[in-house]
C-alpha cells in the first residue's frame, strides 16, 4: 500500500515504519546505522523539513518495523529502500549514516534511476574489506543475544560519539539503540555488513555524492570515508569538527548546513 503524503507524522508501509516531515520539495530518504532507527534523524526531520520532504525509515526488523520473514542481504535492504521511493512516485536524495551509508551506496548502483544524489556519513565500503572487521561484525549478534538490548546498548552506545559529547546525547544514543535493536533483524544487518565490499562498484556510481565524517569517528574512521569519496567521480568530502561517529546527531547544525549546501547544488533548493 502507498503511504499517505502527510506533512508530518508516521506511517507503516508493508511492515516498514517511517517517520516523515515536510509536505513538499525533493525527497530526502534517510537510512540509519546498524544500532539505531529513524529516531537518529530527529535533528534532520526538524531542521531540513522546511526545505525538503524528509522520510526516515526503521529498517526491517528494527524498532517499529516488522521482523522480516527470513534473512535479508544488502540487496534486499537496497530494494526495500527503492520500493519506498517508488511508492512516493519520485526519485530521492539518499542520506545514509554508517550501515545506512552502505545501503545507500548499493541502492545507487542497483537502482541508479531512483537516486538523484547521495549523502554518505561516517560510513565505509563495508566490513567485508577486512576479515577481522567482518568477523567482529558477525560476532555482534551473539553479543546482543547474550547481553540483551539494554546492556548491549550501554556497552556500545558511548563509543559512537566523541569523548566530549554531552551526557544527554550519550543517553539519547543509548536509549535509541536499546529501543531499536533486536534479533533476528540485527543479525541480518550485521551479516549484510560483514559480507559487503563495495570497492569494485563505487567508481560506477554516477550520482553526485557528499561524503561526511566526524573528526573523531573511531568506529568506521576517516580513512573509510576517504575511500568512498576518492572512488566516486562526483564527490565532495567534508570533516565535521567536534563529532564522533554520529556526526548528524552530535553536530546537527553543521551537518545540516552541509547537506543543504549539497541539495542547493543537486536539487536547486532555494536560499
Amino acid at each position: 500500500m502507498t503511504a499517505p503524503r502527510a506533512a508530518a507524522g508516521s506511517t507503516r508501509t508493508e511492515g516498514v515504519h517511517v517517520e516523515e516531515a515536510g509536505a513538499s520539495g525533493p525527497l530526502l530518504l534517510c537510512l540509519h546505522g546498524i544500532g539505531s532507527s529513524s529516531a537518529a534523524f530527529a535533528p534532520q526531520l526538524a531542521g531540513l523539513s522546511a526545505h525538503v520532504r524528509v522520510v526516515a525509515w526503521d529498517a526491517p526488523g528494527y524498532a517499529r518495523s516488522a521482523d522480516p520473514a527470513g534473512p535479508l542481504t544488502l540487496d534486499d535492504y537496497a530494494d526495500t529502500a527503492a520500493a519506498l521511493i517508488r511508492e512516493r512516485g519520485t526519485t530521492a536524495h539518499v542520506l545514509g549514516v554508517s550501515w545506512g551509508g552502505v545501503i545507500a551506496l548499493r541502492l545507487a548502483t542497483r537502482h541508479p534511476d531512483l537516486v538523484d544524489s547521495l549523502i554518505v556519513a561516517d560510513s565505509s565500503p563495508g566490513s567485508g574489506t577486512d576479515p577481522a572487521r567482518a568477523e567482529g561484525m558477525r560476532a555482534r549478534a551473539a553479543d546482543l543475544e547474550a547481553l540483551g538490548p539494554r546492556a548491549f546498548a550501554e556497552a556500545r552506545g558511548p563509543r559512537l560519539v566523541s569523548p566530549g559529547a554531552p551526557h544527554a546525547l550519550v543517553r539519547r544514543v543509548v536509549d535509541t539503540m536499546a529501543a531499536s535493536v533486536r534479533l533476528p533483524g540485527y543479525a541480518h544487518a550485521a551479516e549484510s555488513m560483514a559480507a559487503a565490499d563495495l570497492r569494485p562498484e563505487l567508481p560506477s556510481i554516477a550520482a553526485p555524492a557528499l561524503v561526511l565524517c566526524g573528526e573523531q569517528d573511531t568506529v568506521t574512521g576517516v580513512e573509510a570515508s576517504q575511500a568512498i569519496a576518492g572512488a566516486i567521480h562526483k564527490s565532495a568530502y567534508v570533516i565535521v569538527k567536534d563529532a564522533g561517529h554520529l556526526a548528524n546527531q552530535e553536530q546537527p547544525g553543521h551537518f545540516d548546513a552541509w547537506v543543504l549546501s549539497h541539495l542547493r547544488i543537486t536539487a536547486a533548493i532555494p536560499e
